[in-house]
């Protein structure tokens, strides 16, 4: 069973200055706040969720039967895999660095991860992925989208927080696959577990079955609010202007870490991968208030993930760097 590994809050509480999760370093979104602030926690939600199904078809376009909510990303993950071993398969892939919960409920449903997307009945994708934020292949797109029949899940987690480039399926291809949205990390708002998953053209059969698995009530009455703000336009022009101040904050903290040694990886995000000129103890930093992502659970072994922070949290971890070399030095 693969290890569940995550950024953010740990045992020692929130980390003061936390660049190891991946949430928009703007938020929350104070629109999507006050309305979960407002949310009627008293009652149960609609079981049907009419009015969010509704809302969530307008904003993408699509019919309402195409919306599959879900409690979070990763229990639609579970549900997802679960849904897909009862129909026979027996075999995953993943990109080589990649969300752990993929894999994790894989494990858990004993599918066999394979290392050819092509021999694979159950595929995931993540446009931008993480750790490494950067777009998909191409290549892989076009072979996992080829005439085999497969169930194709792309996770689209970080899509709204993308600072450049465009994804790698076009309009067509995004119709024969899963979509899966979690809006709390555009939003800032992590703490609010809810998402939703936008079926492929003609998939209304599996959609009913996906909702026959979950339980009653998925979603609570503060997800459902988070995700009715996220289908207003004022919340998504919030988004939006957010993209602008997050590429601003990301070129700072890029330029700091290479100034130090650093070596960066690409990314389309504001977010990124980076390996320090020798080892970092992770442990002092996290002493000192702050809280870097180690990418050794992606397969990344020496590598940090790192998100971009406002002005005073780059400066924090500058200082801590600093300290850090100097006794080291000594």
């Amino acid at each position: 069973m693969t290890a569940r590994v995550h950024g953010g809050p740990d045992a020692q509480g929130v980390a003061r200055w936390d660049f190891s999760s991946n949430a928009n370093a703007c938020g929350p979104c104070p629109m999507a706040l006050q309305a979960v602030q407002r949310a009627d926690a008293a009652h149960y939600p609609d079981p049907a969720y009419t009015r969010l199904r509704a809302a969530l078809a307008d904003l993408h376009g699509v019919a309402p039967w195409r919306v599959l909510l879900a409690a979070s990303a990763s229990e639609c993950i579970q549900r997802l895999t679960a849904w897909r071993w009862r129909a026979g398969d027996r075999r995953f892939w993943t990109p080589p660095h990649a969300y752990g919960d993929y894999a994790h409920a894989a494990s858990a449903w004993g599918l066999e991860r394979v290392n050819d997307p092509g021999q694979a009945p159950l595929a995931w994708l993540c446009d931008p992925g993480s750790p490494l934020g950067q777009g998909e292949s191409a290549e892989v797109v076009r072979v996992l989208l080829d005439h085999t029949p497969r169930t194709v899940l792309l996770d689209r987690a970080y899509a709204p927080l993308r600072l450049q480039g465009e994804s790698a399926l076009d309009v067509a291809q995004l119709d024969r696959v899963w979509q899966l949205w979690s809006p709390n990390k555009a939003l800032g708002m992590t703490g609010v577990r809810a998402a939703y998953a936008v079926a492929p053209l003609g998939a209304r059969a599996d959609v009913e079955a996906l909702d026959a698995l979950a339980a009653s009530w998925p979603i609570g009455a503060h997800g459902e609010a988070l995700l009715m703000a996220w289908a207003q336009p004022g919340v998504q022009r919030w988004v939006a202007d957010s993209r602008e101040v997050l590429a601003t904050w990301a070129m700072a903290l890029r330029a700091a870490l290479e100034r130090r040694g650093w070596t960066c990886a690409p990314s389309d995000t504001a977010f990124l991968c980076a390996k320090p000129p020798q080892p970092l103890d992770g442990a002092a930093l996290r002493a000192q208030g702050i809280k870097l992502r180690d990418a050794t659970s992606f397969g990344l072994p020496g590598w940090w993930r790192l998100s971009a922070q406002l002005p005073e949290a780059l400066a924090a971890l500058d200082a801590v760097l600093d300290n850090l070399n100097l006794e080291a030095a000594r």
